[in-house]
């Protein structure tokens, strides 16, 4: 095999290896939040009027920011994350944590901000996270967070929008 068939042969496998990614996110959390309704409701055309294309892509279509990437990882002011979608208040400054994993990271919710789902994309089940009040795609949560509950809210920084608290 000469270094052109190598080449070729890799392209094609990554070719394989990107379709059936992308066959494997059909199915994924989108669709059972499908199902729910939700007291905010706008077509995509208006969301993309009031969103960053990259909070549309997250919010709306459960992309993912790159690690790292997001000022509110450095965000240490007491305050609320609330929703970029609504402004619904989703987590608190007081549950936020330094993971190390280049997202915000909350160990708990506020209560009945948030709702979840399983999503069974990229070939593996996570709980999915999003707004309680508009359906927007937060992030996904995971059990190796800090006490007292254990969990690790990882959270896209585009999806959430910062309010500090008023002395």
């Amino acid at each position: 095999m000469n270094r052109r068939d190598f080449l070729l042969s890799g392209a094609a496998a990554i070719g394989v290896v990107a379709g059936t990614a992308s066959l494997l996110r059909m199915g994924g959390s989108q669709d059972a939040r499908a199902a729910e309704t939700f007291e905010v409701t706008k077509t995509d055309a208006e969301w993309r009027a009031i969103l960053s294309p990259a909070a549309f892509d997250v919010l709306r279509k459960e992309g993912t920011e790159y690690p790292g990437t997001s000022p509110l990882l450095n965000e240490h002011r007491k305050g609320v994350f609330a929703c970029a979608g609504c402004d619904l208040p989703v987590y608190s400054s007081e549950t936020k944590f330094d993971s190390g994993t280049g997202w915000p990271s909350f160990w708990q919710e506020i209560a009945n901000a948030v709702g979840k789902t399983q999503d069974r994309s990229l070939g593996m089940t996570r709980t999915e996270v999003h707004c309680h009040r508009c359906g927007g795609h937060l992030g996904h949560v995971f059990d190796d967070g800090p006490p007292p509950t254990g969990l690790r809210h990882c959270i896209n920084g585009v999806a959430l929008s910062f309010k500090p608290a008023t002395a």
